[in-house]
């Protein structure tokens, strides 16, 4: 099941700002959430990998059903068939999801929001509608906002970050609101706060 609780309560439990934006920044409140939160402590190494592995699901908003599946089957299977690494192919599939291309491309300010916008069908994909923000994307695909809406408050007027580092492997046209996949997500572009090598002997420990 998704967490749907609280956004900043994740933050001060792994002690970084997991969702990329001001509003959850935990450099002024360290201590952990709940009644003994100030005298909690984490120095076992499975403690230290849980906590890892917690980072990474909860920055792309991922169920722990999902992001099992996700280590344990599909990246490992693609890895194996294509004869890359298993954390490259885990990266793979967690940047080249719809919601994170769009989050990484400054369309949407955050990974709640990019999630938000697919929902909502407020993007075609290949010029079709679209609603599913866990969609792998491949080489070519190209991600366009609705015309209609280019006239909503949401997107009227707005900019797409003129500073934000947009990842090598899209296109961004920032005038059309539109996103072009040129290649798949490599490793070295890592753009998160999380060891994805320690994710999986996370899994393979369990």
């Amino acid at each position: 099941m998704r967490y749907t609780g609280p956004k900043f309560k994740l933050c001060r439990r792994e002690q970084v700002n997991l969702f990329w934006t001001d509003k959850y920044d935990v450099k002024n409140r360290r201590s952990l959430p709940g009644q003994h939160g100030s005298s909690m402590k984490r120095n076992s190494e499975y403690g230290k990998l849980l906590r890892n592995k917690q980072v990474l699901k909860r920055s792309y908003m991922l169920s722990e059903k999902q992001f099992v599946k996700l280590v344990n089957e599909t990246s490992a299977r693609y890895s194996k068939n294509h004869n890359i690494s298993h954390d490259e192919a885990l990266y793979m599939f967690l940047e080249a999801r719809m919601d994170s291309i769009l989050f990484r491309s400054g369309i949407a300010k955050t990974m709640m929001q990019a999630r938000q916008m697919v929902n909502h069908g407020n993007f075609l994909l290949n010029g079709k509608k679209h609603n599913i923000p866990s969609t792998f994307l491949k080489p070519w695909d190209k991600i366009t906002l609705k015309e209609k809406l280019k006239a909503s408050p949401l997107f009227a007027g707005a900019t797409v970050s003129k500073t934000l580092k947009v990842p090598s492997w899209i296109k961004v046209d920032r005038n059309k609101y539109e996103v072009e996949v040129l290649a798949l997500p490599k490793l070295w572009e890592l753009g998160n706060n999380s060891d994805i090598l320690k994710v999986i002997e996370f899994y393979a420990r369990a």
